[in-house]
């Protein structure tokens, strides 16, 4: 599709695009159960609106307003590769010499294949994504010595402790605290008055109240409350920034204009927002931004994840037109502002408003047919049903309709199913082979069932394991059919490759460096489990 620019001397009533964005942000905050919401609507030239929804404080019941901060989480990444295109084109740094010529004691990679800046902002760099075991950087990046790698540019693999350490390599450069860097770098050129650059107690009482789901062990669900997050200072450079709305309209006009004068020189944004490797299903990673396409225009774009805290950046830089979306809660925030920007391009194109999507009913399965079936483990055995586009499992004497989430995977409302999501196992030729809950996997019944015996000397390593760290605070390994797993609480699931050493390789990238060490058996179970640098412990819940 054509770009076709908004004429900005067209006077446009912004209204009935509001009207319809307040409510599907409504809808979204219901379905959700969101606490609180605020988002800026920008052009090339001004920030055309800003709303607030909701509350920023449960407890006291204190509405979110424009002037609420929120912690904005890996949006934060872009303000540190402008900082570092800065230094580039000052001279200081270079985007293809090794790191660690400007960081002696950063040894990770060969000799021969070493890790560059280009590496770092692209994460190209083969290093894991860091466990958030400090909220202070320079350890987890000295850290990174110690932890599998693979060859530079060879995959995209995120990470934050990539970014950590660009946060330390500009302190020691510039002999200077990371969010004094920032600020007299970019958040004063750009008037953002309001934004921080490290998150501190002392700007606590502006800030929404972060909040997380009940529990942090299982997956969620919408009948369950919302809790405050665990609060934590930090100071890193893959995100440690809180700001309002208003002020990141101001930082998504960097984007939309093609740079700043006196920020982002033309030739410095252009090597930020070219693609340099594929990332994300379709879309690209350029440096410190997300390069996509959604209606046929193209957007460059970031998310930002913290404790209690949800963000979402997206600028459609054909259309010259952008949205950020702040929350203080795990919220889809992307749904939100491409809906934003659906409406702000249905009255700049003179194009009708987008319709509101029907409310999501989460027992709605498309292709229920699909996993109905008898599976058996053993003498225990599961009933699937479909009919229609809705899936039940008869279990227990109950009849329990199954809620899809994400591929292949659903939630089984039951006590017994609480820890962990149902999944199902395909053929290359589509047929269920089997379904998977946990450490069990019940085999379809019109199939000959695989023998896959386990291994005895795995069964130390089974178990649920626990740290005091607020980002990833708990996972748990399983064997099934012969195989270890590891499960977040999320339910998402991560295969585990028993490599040469002991330890295994996480995930199914086979250049993946992420590993996991369990060690320091007592009474023939592991009490320690190492997760890419990061120590987690047993502990007694299963």
């Amino acid at each position: 599709m054509q770009p076709s620019a908004p004429n900005p001397d067209k006077d446009i009533d912004l209204q009935p695009a509001l009207n319809r964005l307040d409510e599907f942000v409504a809808q979204q905050m219901q379905a959700e159960r969101t606490p609180g919401l605020a988002l800026a609507l920008t052009d090339r030239r001004r920030t055309l609106a800003t709303r607030a929804y909701g509350y920023a404080d449960l407890g006291t019941g204190s509405p979110v307003t424009v002037d609420t901060l929120f912690e904005i989480g890996s949006i934060g990444k872009s303000f540190t590769a402008i900082v570092c295109m800065q230094l580039v084109e000052e001279g200081l740094l270079d985007l293809h010499a090794p790191l660690r010529s400007f960081l002696p004691w950063f040894q990770v990679g060969s000799e021969d294949d070493p890790i560059t800046l280009h590496h770092m902002l692209s994460h190209t760099a083969g290093i894991v994504n860091g466990m958030d075991f400090t909220g202070e950087p320079r350890f987890e990046a000295l850290a990174l010595n110690e932890t599998a790698t693979c060859p530079p540019g060879a995959l995209f693999h995120y990470s934050n402790a990539g970014y950590k350490t660009l946060g330390v390599l500009l302190e020691d450069l510039l002999k200077q605290p990371y969010a004094e860097i920032v600020a007299s770098r970019v958040l004063e050129p750009l008037e953002m008055s309001a934004t921080r650059g490290s998150i501190r107690y002392a700007d606590r009482p502006k800030m929404a109240v972060g909040y997380e789901p009940w529990y942090d062990d299982r997956p969620d669900h919408p009948s369950r409350p919302l809790v405050p997050a665990p609060w934590l200072e930090t100071n890193t450079a893959d995100g440690c920034l809180v700001s309002t709305a208003q002020d990141m309209a101001g930082y998504l006009r960097v984007w939309l204009n093609g740079g700043h004068p006196g920020v982002l020189s033309e030739a410095s944004y252009q090597h930020m927002a070219q693609p340099v490797i594929a990332a994300y299903d379709e879309h690209q990673y350029g440096y410190g931004l997300i390069l996509s396409e959604f209606d046929g225009f193209h957007h460059l774009a970031h998310g930002g994840g913290m404790v209690g805290y949800q963000a979402m950046m997206l600028n459609d830089i054909d259309n010259g037109l952008g949205a950020i979306v702040l929350v203080n809660a795990p919220t889809n925030t992307l749904a939100v502002a491409q809906f934003a920007l659906k409406c702000l391009r249905g009255l700049h194109l003179e194009d009708e408003l987008p319709s509101l999507p029907p409310s999501t009913d989460p027992t709605r399965v498309e292709d229920a047919a699909r996993y109905a079936g008898v599976y058996r483990a053993g003498e225990r055995k599961l009933v699937l049903d479909a009919d229609g586009e809705r899936l039940t499992l008869d279990y227990a004497g109950q009849r329990l309709g199954l809620e899809q989430r994400g591929a292949d995977r659903f939630f089984v409302p039951h006590a017994e199913f609480k820890r962990f999501l149902l999944g199902f196992e395909f053929s290359e030729t589509g047929e269920p082979l089997a379904a998977m809950h946990g450490g069990e996997r019940y085999a379809n019944e019109e199939l000959p069932e695989p023998v896959d015996p386990e291994r005895p000397d795995w069964a130390a390593f089974t178990g649920h394991y626990r740290a005091h760290n607020p980002w990833y605070s708990n996972f748990r390994v399983v064997q099934r059919a012969g195989a270890l797993v590891l499960i977040w609480p999320s339910g998402e699931e991560e295969p585990l490759t028993p490599l040469e050493d002991g330890s295994f390789r996480v995930g199914e990238e086979p250049l993946s460096p992420e590993r996991l060490r369990l060690d320091t058996l007592m009474n023939g179970e592991a009490l320690r489990a190492n997760l890419s640098g990061g120590d987690y412990y047993r502990t007694f819940t299963p």
